[in-house]
C-alpha cells in the first residue's frame, strides 16, 4: 500500500526516475537509464551541477532496480531508495538522499554512450562521484607499402600546432592501431590525459601482395627464359634475388622464396610467360619450321575437344 500511495500522489520513485512502469523488464530499465545517462552524466555536461545531481539519483535508483534482489526488497518496502532497511518510518522516505557507493552502469556500457556520441574511445576511471578522467583521440596515417614491412618513423600533425613523433612496428598491418599513451585530450577538471590511437593504413604496392605475413609477386618472363631455364632477378622487399629457372617452365608455375617475406614469412613468385610485342620474320619462320616438324599440343589430353 504504501509504494502504490507514493506512485499515486507522484512522489519520486526509483521507476519514476528512470520513466519505467513498476513491472518493467530489465532490458527496458537498463535502456532507459542508459538513454537518461547519454543526457545526464557530468562528463557529458561539465558543470552542469543541476544534471550532475540528477545523475546520482538516477544512478542511485539504477541500483535498486538492476539488482533483483534489492528490487524486490524495495517492492515489499523493506529498504529505501538509498538500499538501507526501512524501519518503521515509511512517512519519511526522501528518495533524493543518498548516493550508490559504486557506479552501477558498467564502464563497457558508458563507453558505448560515450562513444556513440562522440565518435572516439573514452577512457574513464572513476572514483568519488562519476568523474571521468581521461579522452582519448583518435588519428589517422598512411605508410608506404616497404615502410609497413621494415617500420618506419613517422611524424603527424595534431591540433594546437603540435607534433607526434610515431615509431612504426615491422610486419604492421593494414587497419592496426598504435597507443601514444597520454597523447589524448586532458580532462577539463583534471591533469591527466587520455591517449592517442593511431590508425595505420598502408598504400597498395605495384606489384607486391601481401597475405599476413607472405608476400606474392607475379613475374613476367620471357619466351626464351622459359624454354632455356635461365636465371632471372626477382624483387623482393628484402631486395633483388637471383633464381634458376628449370627448363620448360609453364606459366602459372609458383616458386617459393623461404624466409623473404614479412618477419617470418616467405615470398611467393608466381611465373607467367610474356611474348614480345612484336614478333620479327626470323622468330616466326623458326617457329613455323619448328611446329612442322613436332607434334606437340599442350591441349592433346581434350581428345577431340582440342
Amino acid at each position: 500500500k504504501f509504494i502504490k500511495s507514493m506512485e499515486t500522489t507522484h512522489v519520486e520513485t526509483p521507476y519514476s526516475l528512470l520513466g519505467v512502469d513498476k513491472d518493467a523488464s530489465d532490458k527496458e530499465i537498463k535502456t532507459s537509464y542508459r538513454n537518461l545517462a547519454k543526457k545526464y552524466h557530468p562528463d557529458i555536461n561539465p558543470g552542469d551541477t543541476a544534471k550532475e545531481k540528477h545523475f546520482k539519483k538516477l544512478s542511485a535508483a539504477y541500483e535498486i532496480v538492476s539488482d533483483p534482489k534489492k528490487r524486490a526488497d524495495y517492492d515489499n518496502g523493506k529498504i529505501d531508495a538509498k538500499g538501507n532497511p526501512v524501519q518503521q518510518h515509511y512517512g519519511h522516505y526522501n528518495p533524493s538522499h543518498g548516493r550508490p557507493q559504486t557506479d552501477p552502469f558498467s564502464q563497457h556500457d558508458m563507453d558505448d554512450i560515450l562513444s556513440s556520441m562522440f565518435g572516439k574511445n573514452t577512457r574513464s576511471n572513476r572514483r568519488h562521484g562519476f568523474e571521468q578522467d581521461s579522452y582519448d583521440v583518435q588519428y589517422t596515417i598512411e605508410i608506404d607499402f616497404l615502410e609497413a614491412v621494415h617500420g618506419a618513423k613517422k611524424t603527424i600533425q595534431i591540433p594546437n600546432n603540435k607534433k607526434l613523433d610515431i615509431a612504426i612496428p615491422k610486419g604492421i598491418k593494414e587497419g592496426q592501431k598504435l597507443r601514444l599513451k597520454g597523447h589524448g585530450h586532458a580532462h577539463p577538471r583534471r591533469q591527466t590525459a587520455g591517449d592517442a590511437y593511431i590508425t595505420v593504413h598502408i598504400r597498395p604496392h605495384p606489384f607486391f601482395e601481401r597475405k599476413e605475413n607472405d608476400i606474392y609477386l607475379e613475374l613476367p618472363i620471357s619466351i626464351d627464359e622459359s624454354i632455356l631455364g635461365k636465371k632471372v632477378t626477382i624483387p623482393t622487399v628484402h631486395g633483388p634475388v637471383d633464381m634458376q629457372l628449370p627448363k620448360g617452365v609453364n606459366s602459372g608455375t609458383s616458386m617459393k622464396l623461404k624466409g623473404k617475406g614479412i618477419l617470418t614469412g616467405d615470398q611467393y613468385v608466381k611465373l607467367k610467360i610474356v611474348m614480345p610485342k612484336e614478333i620479327d620474320s626470323e622468330l616466326a619462320e623458326f617457329i613455323q619450321k619448328w611446329s612442322s616438324t613436332n607434334s606437340y599440343n599442350p591441349r592433346k589430353q581434350w581428345g577431340k575437344m582440342g
